[in-house]
């Protein structure tokens, strides 16, 4: 039915909660399978993906998006998600998904973010992320999707040329493909916590900027790198996201 690719490097600290929140959705664990994707990461991920996921494997490809289009050529099913290592999806997503494809035309489903660590910071960073997400669906002009939480129909995305290999700004650009193949639809229950490290880490401005100056240098820049960052180790003890995914 689904097949669920993960892009790892490094996410020992984090990988677990996001495949536990993947084993534990309101669809049978056996209509969905799990592919980790591992950039050769130096700490444990492979080892806690393997209690997880039903393929792990080094990637081949370059960048993120090689590492996304390395787990479609394993997928066994004709509908493809992707999310991220350090993100935790909604305890209904998988429902979510196939919901979001029962009209056939549907080509690729996206959805809104929140934020694992619940601050008045992080929420306005959300309610920017989801007022762009919304305001492009809407309009029809862009479509503002995020790898964390994208599913496409995989015949679809390869007649559309599946990911390109850039550093920034990929998830947009397949967006844009993606529309002539059919139908692009924001499905605003299809819920994923996003992490925001990289923001609180490297300032939300200052990464806004790195961004917009790889995408508008064609998704490749010498000057800056998305690829393998190294990040702090994020704090432990108790989440109260999955409460704030069933709002």
């Amino acid at each position: 039915m689904i097949s669920i690719i993960i892009p790892a490097y490094n996410e020992g600290a984090t990988i677990r909660r996001c495949l536990d929140a993947l084993t534990h959705q309101t669809i049978p664990r056996g209509s969905y399978e799990l592919i980790v994707v591992d950039g050769n990461s130096k700490d444990n991920t492979r080892e806690i993906a393997a209690e997880y996921a039903d393929i792990v494997f080094i990637q081949e490809s370059e960048r993120v998006p090689g590492a996304r289009n390395d787990g479609f050529s394993r997928a066994m099913h004709d509908i493809v998600a992707t999310t991220d290592a350090d993100c935790i999806v909604a305890y209904d997503w998988v429902e979510q998904i196939l919901l979001s494809f029962k009209d056939p035309r549907v080509v690729l489903a996206f959805g809104p973010v929140t934020a694992i660590e619940v601050n008045p910071e992080n929420r306005r960073y959300v309610l920017l992320f989801n007022t762009l997400m919304w305001f492009g669906a809407a309009t029809r002009l862009y479509y503002y999707t995020l790898g964390c939480n994208t599913v496409f129909r995989y015949e679809a995305l390869k007649r559309a040329g599946m990911y390109r290999i850039m550093d920034a700004g990929d998830d947009l650009e397949v967006a844009m493909r993606m529309r002539k193949e059919g139908k692009v639809v924001f499905n605003s229950n299809l819920k994923v916590g996003f992490d925001f490290r990289r923001y609180e880490q490297f300032g939300f401005w200052k990464t806004l900027y790195e961004w917009y100056w790889i995408v508008l240098k064609g998704g490749v820049s010498k000057k800056f790198s998305y690829t393998k960052r190294l990040y702090q180790k994020p704090e432990t003890g108790d989440c109260p996201l999955q409460q704030v995914l069933r709002e």
